[in-house]
């Protein structure tokens, strides 16, 4: 598959990026990611597998983080193979890149990491579809010192810099809050000349609420998520889906459940279709 087609904007292909927020054990990704499949096959949308083998920006070190590198990759690159979807993971550490880019479709930077130069320059050279996260304490036109920097960097490494998105996550609005400026996706696809992806469930986190994990309103996703589509900005939603967010060891709170799934997919095609058809 060529790298430009993860994250290119077509008219009627509304795409997304929905997986686990991270890997829990073998079974456990297989089965999800099989599961999920399924759910988008059924709605005629195409999907990237998203799971982290480590979340290294956890609020407490009692934090669960995932299970490692080595084991995590050998995980997706079997879904991947397997079924015959495309993969994407976070990357934390510039050692980690070129072993994560020989395995994955596409990699994602942490929000927390978008003004760490070397970092973005380092994962933007390797060769892969890339999704920058803005970070929570950034403004919409501030990305566009990050894209120059990532097109800067493989340009001059010779590889194609015209695949790398931008991703909008929320803006820190006192503490343990995230607000969404709807302006701010439009802003950033003007500014950034990027396709534009909206993280429909980090979005709605309540950063640090429980003391030594993130809260989070999931209830809230559908609504953020329509009104994101319906700005006709993004390109794709990215939104962490799991079996069962109660008991899920990160994130839960914020994730939505596979039930929840194919009638918002059904309602963000039509809104999609209908906004891009002009």
């Amino acid at each position: 598959m060529k790298n430009s087609s993860i994250f290119e904007k077509k008219p009627n292909e509304l795409f997304f990026i929905s997986g686990p927020c991270a890997i829990e054990s073998r079974s456990f990704a297989l089965e999800t990611a099989e599961e999920l499949k399924e759910i988008f096959s059924n709605a005629g949308l195409k999907f990237v597998y998203k799971s982290s083998f480590d979340k290294a920006n956890r609020s407490s070190n009692s934090s669960f983080r995932g299970v490692g590198i080595e084991h995590g990759l050998s995980i997706l690159d079997e879904i991947r193979n397997k079924f015959e979807i495309p993969v994407l993971t976070d990357v934390h550490e510039t050692w980690q890149i070129k072993e994560v880019a020989s395995v994955v479709d596409a990699m994602q930077t942490p929000a927390f990491l978008c003004r760490q130069t070397d970092f973005i320059e380092a994962i933007a050279s390797a060769g892969k579809p890339v999704n920058f996260k803005k970070g929570q304490f950034l403004s919409p036109w501030d990305m566009k010192n990050v894209l120059e920097k990532a097109r800067a960097a493989a340009k001059s490494s010779g590889v194609p810099y015209d695949h790398f998105a931008v991703c909008e996550r929320g803006t820190t609005f006192g503490y343990g809050n995230l607000v969404v400026d709807m302006r701010g996706l439009q802003i950033m696809s003007e500014t950034t000349e990027a396709p534009v992806i909206f993280d429909a469930t980090h979005s709605v986190q309540l950063p640090g609420a429980n003391g030594v994990s993130s809260g989070g309103q999931r209830q809230y996703v559908p609504h953020l998520a329509r009104a994101a589509v319906a700005t006709g900005a993004v390109s794709g939603v990215f939104m962490e889906t799991h079996p069962d967010p109660d008991r899920a060891p990160c994130d839960g709170p914020n994730m939505l459940h596979f039930s929840n799934l194919p009638n918002l997919l059904a309602e963000l095609k039509s809104i999609y279709c209908v906004v891009n058809s002009k």
